[in-house]
């Protein structure tokens, strides 16, 4: 089939809530990071892609714009519209191993936050409480106890907002955070990347822009890219993110909101100081935007104390803080919340009940006991034990077998180790060959809006690591990289022999 019959061919679905020229944005948006469209290749006239679709012309325009904007095509007056090779020559680069298809179908899997786990890999990938931590039998009880107290009530629609004693419960808890609210402006959500998605839908126009920390959560662009908006990387700093550059860019920019992880961010593992906090409060408020702050696994800290939210320093309606459970308790229950300024109060509960209308009753009833009964807390300190002595062997099997060109710095919490590469070392590169070792890792292009940034990096997480694979992964990677070092080494070397 001719490439461009490929295009011709794409699949869009007219019911479903996802606008019609996102989903040809993203058909062709994968036609193109697969390699199959291919730098400069022209694409269909906007008349005729829209007749063939079936579709207003207006719909393939919007499609054809957002690609534009995100570097994948470009115009020529009076010419037409064409893949850009800098888009295009950036996939090529990336997919070292073009033969190998697992390895390029892996790419696009964690472009969308995704990851395909071989059943045999060591994974350090996986960003989530191991299977094994999961209190099981506990929930189990606690199922039972609702199933008999509430019986086929357990299993109705639940209210949009959430269920209010679980509401009520979240309010008590955040106390201890430092962050005071009612359960009016606790919104009850399926997992924290339902949050991002209904607060982009909530705000959000086509075109909006706004800031994300550089690198930042590969989820979250992928968020933010649907609905339309312009992303303005700002870098992150070992302290936060930088806010001479964030002040710039407020500056010269209308921003409609800052994306931020303030605690063991995801994916550098850098934690913001209190006065990174304070700056980045006080630059908010000067300028009028939004602060969206992702609270990822704040409670995994490895010291005696973590540095308060950014809500709990938020005295007015700065701060929309989203905060997921599930990532440190059972990933699949697909529980969170988000904490939200009252004025936003009709269009956030309007994008939830067009998301999804309720979060799960049954597990939302299960939680608010959970909650009550202090099983929480405890099971939060008994994870923070288990993890903190991973984190230990990371450090000890990094210090041991990680060559000293290769440059992290130690996290406060988390899962993750974020690690500059030494020169002529790319991730992608790294990603193959330790893919076929049988060890997994996450390229850093994952995490850039700018996949070519993320070269240098990669991410190893020890979430789902088992004790015994830590330093058998590590060595791999160690000696992988040393071969090559010493493979460049002698290569530089050979003429003069």
């Amino acid at each position: 089939m001719d490439v461009i019959e490929r295009i011709y061919e794409i699949d869009i679905d007219k019911n479903s809530e996802q606008p019609l020229y996102i989903q040809i944005y993203e058909k062709i948006r994968d036609l193109i990071e697969l390699g199959i469209l291919s730098a400069n290749a022209k694409l269909p006239p906007v008349r005729k892609l829209a007749s063939r679709l079936n579709v207003n012309m207006v719909t393939v325009i919007n499609a054809y714009r957002l690609l534009e904007d995100n570097g994948y095509i470009y115009s020529r007056v009076g010419s037409g519209t064409y893949v850009s090779p800098m888009k295009a020559k950036s996939v090529q680069e990336n997919i070292l191993h073009d033969e190998d298809r697992i390895i390029r179908d892996d790419f696009k899997l964690m472009d969308r936050g995704q990851v395909y786990i071989r059943s045999d890999a060591i994974n350090f990938a996986g960003n989530s409480l191991s299977p094994e931590y999961f209190p099981v039998d506990i929930f189990k009880n606690l199922i039972i106890e609702i199933l008999e107290r509430d019986r086929g009530y357990a299993f109705g629609y639940q209210e949009s907002q959430g269920f209010l004693p679980l509401r009520e419960s979240i309010v008590n808890f955040l106390g201890e955070y430092g962050i005071y609210t009612t359960p009016d402006n606790v919104q009850v959500i399926s997992g924290a990347q339902q949050g991002l998605d209904i607060v982009s839908k909530a705000l959000l126009n086509f075109g909006d822009k706004i800031i994300v920390e550089s690198p930042t959560y590969a989820g979250a662009l992928a968020v933010f890219n649907t609905r339309g908006a312009k992303v303005i990387e700002v870098p992150v700093q070992s302290d936060g993110i930088n806010t001479e550059l964030l002040e710039y860019n407020l500056k010269n920019n209308r921003i409609k909101f800052i994306y931020v992880m303030p605690d063991f961010q995801n994916p550098t593992g850098i934690s913001y100081s209190l006065e990174k906090r304070k700056e980045l409060l006080r630059l908010a408020k000067k300028y009028n935007t939004l602060i969206i702050e992702d609270d990822y696994v704040g409670d995994l800290y490895y010291g005696e104390s973590k540095e308060m939210p950014l809500k709990a320093l938020d005295n007015g309606e700065t701060v929309i803080y989203i905060k997921s459970f599930s990532k440190l308790f059972m990933p699949g229950l697909r529980l969170a919340f988000l904490v939200f300024p009252t004025k936003y109060y009709d269009e956030i509960l309007s994008a939830k009940h067009i998301s999804d209308i309720s979060t799960s009753g049954l597990i939302q009833r299960v939680f608010d006991l959970y909650i009550r009964r202090n099983l929480w807390k405890s099971h939060i300190e008994n994870v923070r034990r288990i993890y903190k002595d991973k984190f230990k062997k990371m450090i000890d099997n990094l210090q041991k077998y990680m060559p000293k060109e290769v440059k992290y710095n130690l996290p406060k919490g988390g899962f993750n180790f974020w690690f500059s590469l030494p020169d002529g070392i790319n991730s992608s590169f790294l990603y193959g060959e330790a893919l076929r070792k049988g060890v997994l890792i996450i390229p850093g292009m994952v995490f850039f809006n700018n996949s070519a940034l993320g070269e240098r990096y990669i991410r190893l997480s020890f979430a789902e690591v088992k004790d015994e694979d830590i330093e058998k992964g590590i060595e791999m990677l160690g000696n992988i990289i040393k071969q090559h070092m010493d493979k460049k080494v002698q290569k530089s070397l050979s003429p003069l022999l």
